[in-house]
């Protein structure tokens, strides 16, 4: 009986008869010759039925096949240059096929099809070649994450979804009945990790993130996947040190692992192959000097406008965009006003309405990717900002007493899964990059 293979490994068996088993992803009718492109999840690969070869029942099986029919597939593996697939150059010599469910009038077909549309059928959607292309980057993105982080000596901490007060605002929180109580999904785990620091030193915590924000834009989810470090005995400048060596990283590997899906996706790698560093890094206040000589340049009366700023304002996503096309790497923006960031950020030294935190920008107009502060590791100062903020103090009792019991300079950074996705596969919405996205007005499938 022929070995069963996954597509990723076809390669290894050149010669040999193998079975696969998959779904159909298109087929070809040349009359005597049914080209069929066939996926298993590891990849695709073509499968040649040539009628004089094989018994009639097989053949008219195989002219019956429709798309997304699942199939139990037989035959000797060929190597071809010309034969498409993941991996390239291979293709099956059909000798037999066994028919498991022959879908009917499947939804989805090798046609254009409105967003809407996808969106609502998004649960056969992830079966397409781009969307699998994406998602398979997305999980690289996830595994070199995780092995940055391990083998650099961050220990994974698990963190509340749960939790009883805001981290980065209260407008923007989900609220849920607990027990009778008010309590909120989680913006971030970061606060619980600042406690964590003082245990393990280095630690992260990776999750789902959940932001009320009533925003249609391509950069928001109200649920998406972040990775939040938190370091102790690190001040801004190290922690920029070290989100750049983890961000060359995720690139890399991805670069490494995923050049067909990236190719697939039509992805320039060549900024990508860029991503190196040391990155650039600017003041809050050289961007403000940078957004006003590119406003003088502009002709476009509209964009003019979309870019005013004035100090103390954060960036949107527009002034971002122009940011970052004046760089050919990621850059860092640095020393952002006090009003414009939370509370927990360690103010400049000199100047208090300024804080040390920084924003990694990514290049190619695809804007913010972490976010990153020193935190105040003074307990008076950090009282202080929480009556500033009009937050409530018996809500971060637990958070002020870290500052009582063996202060450190300490910082962290959050870096969004579903943007990186998106700037790395080079897409114009982060609705792509996961399996289930969740929008304003979007919560089917």
């Amino acid at each position: 009986m022929a070995e069963t293979i996954r597509i990723q490994d076809i390669a290894r068996h050149v010669g040999q008869e193998v079975r696969l088993q998959g779904w159909l992803h298109n087929r070809t009718d040349k009359g005597k010759l049914q080209f069929l492109q066939v996926r298993d999840g590891t990849g695709f690969v073509q499968c040649v039925v040539f009628k004089k070869e094989i018994p009639e029942e097989v053949f008219e099986a195989a002219r019956r096949l429709t798309q997304e029919s699942s199939l139990i597939i037989t035959g000797v593996v060929r190597q071809d240059r010309r034969a498409p697939g993941v991996p390239g150059g291979y293709e099956l010599g059909v000798t037999d096929l066994q028919v498991l469910q022959l879908a009917q009038d499947y939804p989805i077909q090798p046609k254009e099809h409105g967003v809407e549309f996808l969106m609502d059928h998004r649960h056969l959607w992830v079966r397409s070649q781009r969307q699998w292309a994406v998602l398979r980057v997305r999980a690289t993105v996830i595994r070199a994450i995780r092995d940055w982080l391990d083998d650099h000596g961050f220990v994974n901490m698990d963190t509340p979804i749960l939790t009883p007060a805001a981290c980065e605002g209260t407008t923007t929180l989900f609220e849920t009945d607990y027990f009778g109580e008010p309590a909120y999904l989680a913006q971030s785990g970061q606060l619980y990790n600042e406690a964590n620091i003082y245990a393990f030193g280095r630690v992260y915590c990776f999750g789902p993130t959940f932001r009320a924000e009533k925003s249609k834009t391509r950069r928001h989810l109200t649920e998406f996947w972040m990775v939040e470090p938190e370091i102790a005995f690190c001040d801004l400048d190290q922690l920029m040190e070290f989100e750049e060596q983890f961000v060359s990283y995720i690139v890399r590997t991805c670069l490494e692992e995923r050049a067909y899906e990236l190719a697939l996706l039509g992805r320039d790698t060549g900024p990508l192959e860029r991503v190196v560093p040391p990155f650039p890094r600017i003041s809050y206040d050289e961007a403000l000097q940078m957004l006003a000589q590119i406003r003088q340049e502009m002709e476009d009366e509209e964009l003019r406008e979309l870019l005013k700023i004035e100090w103390g304002d954060d960036f949107g996503s527009p002034h971002e965009t122009e940011l970052t096309k004046r760089f050919e790497k990621p850059v860092f923006v640095y020393g952002y006003p006090t009003e414009a960031k939370a509370f927990y950020m360690e103010p400049w030294p000199g100047r208090p309405e300024v804080t040390k935190s920084v924003d990694l920008l990514a290049p190619e107009g695809y804007g913010e990717i972490i976010g990153g502060s020193e935190r105040i590791s003074d307990p008076d100062l950090l009282l202080e900002r929480l009556r500033d903020w009009g937050l409530p103090e018996e809500s971060f009792g637990w958070y002020v007493d870290l500052r009582r019991y063996g202060s450190v300079v300490h910082s962290g950074f959050g870096l969004g899964v579903e943007r990186t996705v998106t700037w790395i596969c080079g897409l114009d919405h982060l609705r792509e990059t996961i399996s289930f996205p969740r929008m304003l007005k979007r919560v089917y499938p």
